[in-house]
């Protein structure tokens, strides 16, 4: 197979994944938004409050989020209260925890200058959760092991 790579002037990057992911949540925002969302973190004035930006603003965050999938609207009524609603991660969002979780190690590793605020660890054993590039197959992959080659959805230049 053909690396990519060694030609790259030969095809487009309009139909990148990358590039509409960033539609998606390219937002600090949002990216924020989801770190909550992914801590447990299910009410407005929660979001709002841990995310650190004003109301009108998660508002209108939320709501994109919403629309693109990530999270769902649930109505809850605490008593003699109106009805409000709480957000809840779909299987689109939760999908976003290895994301979220590359971006926690790097600034770890690359913008904490005390280390990192929070740890993750693994449920059953304790040990710090880590992301990793994986190949389907079951190898960890290390920094220059990967071949780039032609999708269905590659755009040629001609």
């Amino acid at each position: 197979m053909e690396d990519l790579r060694n030609d790259r002037d030969s095809w487009s990057s309009e139909n990148c994944s990358v590039a509409r992911a960033m539609d998606v949540v390219g937002s600090r925002s949002t990216v924020l938004t989801m770190r909550e969302a992914l801590l447990g973190t299910r009410r407005f004035d929660d979001f709002v409050r841990r995310v650190g930006i004003g109301e009108p603003a998660m508002a209108a965050r939320l709501k994109e989020m919403v629309a693109a999938g990530l999270l769902e609207r649930i109505p809850y009524r605490e008593p003699g209260q109106r009805t409000r609603h709480e957000y809840q991660l779909t299987h689109k969002g939760r999908e976003l925890m290895p994301v979220i979780t590359a971006l926690r190690n790097w600034g770890d590793t690359w913008a904490s200058d005390t280390g990192p605020s929070i740890v993750a660890t693994h449920h059953d054993c304790g040990a710090p959760i880590h992301a990793v590039l994986r190949c389907a197959a079951g190898h960890d992959v290390a920094d220059g092991d990967t071949d780039i080659t032609a999708g269905p959805g590659l755009v040629r230049l001609d």
